[in-house]
């Protein structure tokens, strides 16, 4: 037998009340009484166990009890039993439907209402058990959660560490451009969010994107710094930076640096072909490659040079649509340049900082030089 459990009766017979009170009192049990549906409702708490109900009760019928309290959460697995006079057929099946457990027929039988009582504790029991087990898996997938959203985390920024600290490589054998990259990763980022591409991935391409000129730390500084035009033999060397990063970054299983690679690799290839490494043409071009085109050079324009002033806005943007279909996708171009208004506040947020003035955190990237960038 189970005892010590807490047992809501509801009945509005005084007598009723007093003869289930005191059977279930003689098996170990606390009792809390209600008179009807309504009381027994405002009566719940959360030590109530099981609850044995009168069914024709004024204000609220036993039926609707059950109903009511199946609709609340903290009490929606409390068995009930039905205890009445009713015991035809359709009276027992009216109360399982609405929720009842059990039905016991007046008058009653100690023996029958224990083994019932006993059945339906037993079912609480479990119920408990199931409960407990439900909060307690709960709480260890959040904890699990929460520590993997935390690994997650320092591994995304271990990852963008590691990408800021590849272009500041680049950045120290070029140093007179502090914020190229700062605007050059943010328009491939805004052209990226106006070709609908996913935001997860428009923000890996602001974070690769600074890589694009990695390959520089392979060229040579005197042709690299070379303040004045580069002969036919030096651009050749120059134009090798794009292989040069591609090998950097190949065969990499971080996403960044898989982007960063195609971007490194394709960003001085023109539409029409005329472009290097590879003379890619058209749709041959990955669109991260004509994507970053189109960023790479109006930054180069609108830049200083040691060989020429900065163009204006305007004027670089004359001189993109110039290319237009030639060294720039269409497409991509128009995007660009029917955002333009952005563009320049981009321009206006990443102004050059200074030779060294680095931000290597959050949707900050960091700073090269571009002397001999197209």
């Amino acid at each position: 037998m189970i005892a010590g459990k807490k047992i809501l009766i509801v009945d509005d017979e005084p007598h009723n009340l007093l003869l289930l009170r005191t059977s279930l009192v003689h098996m170990g049990h606390e009792v809390a009484e209600a008179s009807n549906g309504i009381d027994a409702l405002k009566n719940l708490d959360s030590d109530i166990d099981l609850v044995l109900s009168d069914v024709m009760m004024p204000g609220m019928n036993g039926f609707e009890l059950v109903r009511r309290m199946r609709e609340i959460p903290d009490f929606d697995d409390v068995p009930v039993i039905m205890v009445t006079t009713l015991g035809d057929k359709n009276s027992r099946l009216k109360a399982v439907e609405a929720g009842a457990m059990d039905y016991i027929s007046k008058p009653l039988d100690p023996l029958e209402l224990r083994v019932r009582v006993d059945a339906g504790l037993r079912m609480k029991q479990k119920s408990d058990k199931i409960r407990k087990f439900q909060s307690e898996l709960a709480d260890m997938v959040e904890e699990r959660t929460q520590a993997l959203n935390t690994a997650l985390a320092e591994l995304r920024e271990s990852n963008l560490d590691m990408v800021y600290r590849l272009a500041a490589a680049a950045e120290s054998k070029d140093p007179e451009t502090a914020a190229h990259l700062l605007r050059m990763s943010n328009y491939c980022a805004m052209l990226a969010q106006k070709l609908g591409l996913p935001g997860d991935e428009v923000d890996i391409i602001l974070h690769a994107s600074p890589l694009h000129d990695i390959g520089k730390i392979a060229i040579p500084d005197a042709i690299l710094m070379k303040p004045g035009p580069l002969d036919d033999n030096e651009w050749q060397i120059m134009r090798t930076h794009t292989l040069h990063g591609a090998r950097i970054l190949a065969n990499s299983p971080n996403r960044i640096l898989q982007v960063a690679e195609e971007i490194a690799r394709t960003h001085h290839e023109w539409f029409d072909g005329s472009g290097y490494p590879c003379g890619l043409k058209g749709a041959d071009i990955p669109l991260l490659g004509r994507l970053s085109a189109v960023a790479d050079v109006f930054d180069a324009l609108t830049s200083p040079r040691p060989y020429k002033a900065p163009f204006s806005a305007s004027k670089a943007a004359e001189i993109l649509r110039e290319g237009r279909g030639t060294h720039f996708d269409p497409e991509i171009l128009d995007l660009f340049l029917g955002g333009f208004v952005e563009v320049l506040a981009i321009m206006q947020k990443f102004s050059d900082p200074g030779p060294h003035d680095f931000a290597f955190r959050g949707n900050q990237t960091c700073t090269t030089n571009l002397t001999h960038s197209t």
